[in-house]
């Protein structure tokens, strides 16, 4: 986890532990990264299943979670998370887009689409997620 990065753009214990991090981030929609390694991939040698739900659930909840003050931070639960698997994934990287599709004020719905580093689409979902008391506002709480 690196210090330099604004406290909501920090990934923490299982995120951290994939490798998962913030390339972009704005209001309604993230852009993730992870770089592919012996470990995140199953018997076959392609990337697991939980690996890439992993990533979208990240993605997804992330787009509903931007804050405006870089020290803040904003929280979020999973209600519901489906995930459709389109193709193994090729190269050294996958890159997740998360957009906000809408919702009120603490529940949120999402989608959002993972591909790889030749741009295949690899996998895509959606969820809805509960903001976390304290998270509602854009501007965030204190960690």
């Amino acid at each position: 986890m690196s210090e330099s990065l604004p406290l909501s753009w920090r990934m923490v214990g299982f995120q951290d532990l994939l490798g998962i991090r913030v390339v972009d981030w704005e209001p309604d929609q993230v852009t993730l990264e992870l770089r592919v390694e012996p470990h995140h991939l199953n018997r076959s040698g392609i990337v697991h299943g939980g690996v890439l739900s992993t990533l979208l659930d990240v993605a997804l909840s992330f787009s509903g979670l931007h804050c405006k003050a870089p020290d803040q931070l904003r929280k979020a639960m999973t209600l519901s998370l489906s995930t459709t698997f389109v193709s193994p994934a090729k190269g050294e990287a996958l890159r997740a887009i998360g957009r906000l599709e809408g919702g009120g004020r603490s529940t949120f719905m999402a989608s959002g689409k993972v591909f790889d580093s030749d741009g295949n689409l690899v996998a895509m979902g959606e969820g809805a997620f509960r903001r976390r008391r304290g998270s509602e506002a854009e501007e965030g709480a204190s960690k």
